[in-house]
């Protein structure tokens, strides 16, 4: 039997892949600590794990919603929120991992905390990466524009301050890049398929692309209209009334059942009166929901495109971030979505209608999913951190 030890960071869509590969470790035996925030307590310890609460240590949470919607925008404001919240659990994680000698730890990429601690106190490690691993070559389809660029280079000087605080800790992290970037050395699981994955020959054998961890559902969503538009801007950024109008006022009266998550950032008062066909909640269980979705307009999350496509549902993309509209130009790539540049009502029913008509992007979508079953899914990766342990 291995002790495993799991940390993430305090999001839906880094926890919910891992939670199978909980499950799974579990199922054969295995014991596993997971260090997560309160908030996320109740899934966590549905799988039959330990859950720590990270609450009292954790940076991000004690920000203001306004302050949240920097975090994927602003690289030096991200990196001071990692650092300090590596920092502050320095003490607790090190002297835990004194007490549980855990045989592996498993962290999320953006966790730097879990990979910072196996370095400092030598235990063998995984990095559960929920986004497309990134290197020099699968990091062209982030493209930046000029404003972002001249901006990551004015914010270089506090970047490198928070790395010496890192080191000045003992942590063996040389520069940003080692936060950011997958490492061909580190045994690293990743929530896609090598099909999906940009530039997957670049990375090495210790890699495991193991497709989507697609949780079990046991809701059902009650498909009233031939076509189901499922709308959702995920579970951070989604403080967007502008967009939901626009939905609302292109979708309004039309022959398709239209389901928006909008989160709890705007008030559903503030809708008014809604369409008959129009129906808008705080959240949803998306997997029911893309079960039954004709078509999904997304914000891009890696773990929303994953759920989708693994559903054969085409996006139309609005991606809010680099990260995601990495994730937005590799879906066109593949021909399985359409981003929008301009988005306005008749650009959003216009997107919709072309994906309902037009079964190339049903085919391309169909296409990346079955690359997604055909891979080892929670057997795979937890066979991967199996064969790490010491």
């Amino acid at each position: 039997m291995s002790k495993i030890v799991f940390f993430c960071i305090p999001a839906h869509g880094h926890t919910n892949p891992t939670l199978e590969v909980v499950r799974e470790l579990i199922s054969r035996g295995h014991q596993v600590w997971y260090y997560s925030y309160n908030w996320l307590k109740d899934k966590i310890e549905e799988t039959g794990a330990t859950f720590i609460s990270c609450d009292d240590y954790d940076m991000e949470q004690k920000l203001t919603p306004k302050e949240a919607t920097r975090i994927g925008k602003d690289l030096a404001f991200s990196t001071k929120i990692l650092v300090d919240t590596t920092l502050a659990l320095d003490d607790k994680v090190c002297a835990d991992m004194e007490q549980l000698k855990p045989d592996c730890i498993v962290a999320d990429s953006m966790a730097v905390w879990g990979k910072a601690v196996a370095m400092k106190l030598g235990i063998p490690f995984v990095s559960s990466t929920t986004t497309f691993a990134f290197n020099q070559y699968s990091s062209k389809i982030m493209k930046k524009s000029f404003g972002e660029l001249f901006g990551m280079l004015l914010s270089m000087p506090k970047i490198t301050k928070d790395i010496k605080r890192l080191q000045d800790k003992g942590y063996p992290i040389k520069n940003i890049l080692d936060i950011l970037q997958n490492d061909n050395e580190t045994n690293t699981i990743v929530y896609t398929s090598s099909q999906f994955q940009p530039c997957a020959d670049t990375f090495s054998d210790k890699y495991a692309f193991v497709g989507p961890s697609i949780r079990p559902t046991t809701e059902k969503i009650d498909k009233t209209h031939e076509k189901l538009i499922y709308i959702s801007m995920g579970t951070v950024n989604n403080d967007m009334m502008p967009l939901y109008k626009d939905c609302i006022k292109a979708l309004t009266d039309t022959e398709y059942q239209v389901i928006m998550s909008v989160g709890n950032l705007v008030s559903l008062d503030d809708f008014g009166k809604l369409p008959d066909n129009i129906s808008v909640f705080p959240q949803v269980d998306q997997i029911a929901v893309l079960k039954e979705t004709d078509v999904f307009v997304s914000h891009c999350g890696m773990n929303s495109v994953n759920e989708s496509l693994y559903f054969e549902v085409p996006l139309v993309m609005l991606p809010q971030t680099s990260e995601q509209s990495g994730v937005a130009t590799r879906v066109s790539q593949v021909g399985a979505g359409i981003q929008l540049n301009k988005i306005n009502a008749v650009a959003i029913k216009t997107a919709i209608e072309l994906l309902l008509t037009d079964m190339s992007y049903k085919d391309n979508a169909k296409k990346i999913s079955q690359g997604f079953k055909n891979c080892a899914g929670p057997k795979g990766a937890a066979d991967k951190i199996l064969q790490t342990c010491k």
